[in-house]
């Protein structure tokens, strides 16, 4: 019996070997993007997300001046008509790091504007 103990403890020892190594690879596949390239967040990035693919997890990397510019995370609403829903995330650091949602994800620049020069993107997570 103790024989068969012994390999019943390593079934398991195995099974949650192979449930954290599925785990993990989830994470490696993330990927890690700053918003704008070299030039960062700023005033006419809406084009920066063309013929990219997106991830849910991935993170995206806003930097920018923060005495000028900010991050907002907002709905579809917001994104169209530059307008902070109320009750919207308000990122203001200069370097914000956000992970992708599943979906449709918004973000503009709330400064008078700002958002209506094209500090906006829009980006579809799979």
């Amino acid at each position: 019996m103790v024989q068969g103990r012994g390999c019943a403890d390593l079934v398991l020892v195995n099974m949650a070997a192979v449930l954290c190594l599925m785990v993990l690879a989830g994470h490696v596949h993330a990927a890690t993007y700053t918003v704008g390239g070299s030039g960062g967040w700023t005033l006419n990035v809406d084009s920066w997300p063309k013929g990219k693919r997106f991830k849910a997890g991935d993170t995206l990397v806003f930097t920018y001046d923060p005495t000028i510019h900010n991050v907002v995370a907002v709905n579809r609403g917001g994104y169209s008509s530059c307008i902070t829903p109320a009750g919207a995330r308000v990122y203001k650091s200069g370097n914000d790091q956000i992970k992708l949602s599943k979906g449709q994800n918004f973000f503009i620049c709330n400064v008078a504007g700002h958002c209506e020069s094209g500090m906006k993107i829009a980006i579809n997570a799979a």
